[in-house]
C-alpha cells in the first residue's frame, strides 16, 4: 500500500508543478532552438521568472555589435521584454549570472547594467569567465532569475 501511496502523490505533485511552470518565448526575441527563453513559476503570492543564458541577438537573430557593450546592450533589452511579458521589470531581478569570454570587459557590462538596474540595490550576482560561448561573435551571456509580486 505505501508504495501505492508514494507513486500517487509523485504523481499528483508533478501534475500540480506542470500546471504552475509556464515556459514562454517572447515574440520580442529571436525564436529559440531547442529551448525555451524562460520558465515563469507561479508561486501563489509571486512569480519567479528565470531565464535561460541570454546573448546580444536582437528580434531577427541579428548580433547587436561586435563589442561587449553593443551586446549587453541588446541582452538587458532582451531581458527586460522577457519580465515585461511576464507582468515584471528588471526591478524585480534578484540574481544575474554572467559568463564572459574576457573577464576584463566586466567594467563595460557593469556600465551597461547600470543603465538598466536599481545600482543602489543590486541584486545578487556571479560571473565566470568563459573559453568561448555558442558562436566565436559572442561575447557576453548573462542569465537572471526574478521574483514578481502578484498585484
Amino acid at each position: 500500500m505505501k508504495p501505492v501511496f508514494f507513486i500517487l502523490s509523485l504523481l499528483f505533485s508533478t501534475m500540480a508543478f506542470s500546471q504552475n511552470v509556464q515556459l514562454v518565448n517572447p515574440a520580442t526575441l529571436a525564436t529559440p532552438k531547442g529551448y525555451s527563453h524562460a520558465a515563469v513559476i507561479d508561486l501563489g503570492h509571486c512569480k519567479m521568472v528565470i531565464t535561460s543564458g541570454q546573448v546580444g541577438l536582437d528580434a531577427k537573430g541579428n548580433l547587436a555589435g561586435k563589442d561587449v557593450a553593443a551586446q549587453t546592450t541588446q541582452i538587458f533589452l532582451n531581458l527586460k521584454n522577457i519580465l515585461e511579458e511576464a507582468g515584471g521589470t528588471l526591478n524585480d531581478i534578484v540574481k544575474f549570472g554572467y559568463f564572459l569570454t574576457d573577464v576584463k570587459q566586466i567594467q563595460a557590462v557593469r556600465d551597461v547594467r547600470d543603465k538598466f538596474i536599481n545600482t543602489a540595490n543590486p541584486p545578487a550576482s556571479t560571473l565566470v569567465e568563459v573559453s568561448k560561448l555558442f558562436r566565436e561573435d559572442v561575447l557576453v551571456e548573462i542569465e537572471a532569475t526574478a521574483i514578481i509580486p502578484k498585484k
